[in-house]
């Protein structure tokens, strides 16, 4: 397994376990970041989406997608944009930054991994 492969294995293992968390306990993991409870069905979508997405790793992952796994370090990438960009308009708490910042030094390793890995 490459390099970047082992790193956006690793975030997708992250995902399944968030998704998990968004699915079952939701406000176990909102209240801690200072984010609103909810019991209303959004965050429970996200989690299915979540999850969905650590799918998708998975199979680049095992199957070498090379050009999935590059396209994945710059949506990773955007994600801290665009929480920034909801913090700045108050349509979220700055807390949520802090996903968004585990998502940038995921595609970071990942990108550093792309470079060794086209390095030999």
């Amino acid at each position: 397994m490459s390099r970047a492969a082992k790193s956006l294995l690793v975030f997708a293992i992250y995902l399944m376990g968030l998704s998990l968390i968004l699915l079952a306990v939701p406000n176990a993991l909102l209240q801690p970041f200072g984010l609103d409870p909810t019991s209303e069905v959004w965050i429970r979508v996200v989690g299915m989406l979540v999850a969905c997405l650590a799918v998708y790793y998975l199979v680049a992952v095992t199957n070498e997608l090379t050009v999935l796994i590059r396209a994945s370090v710059y949506v990773r990438s955007l994600v801290i944009v665009f929480f920034g960009v909801f913090v700045a308009l108050g349509w979220a708490k700055p807390p949520l930054i802090m996903f968004g910042a585990v998502d940038l030094a995921a595609a970071a390793w990942t990108f550093l991994a792309l470079r060794a890995d086209a390095r030999g």
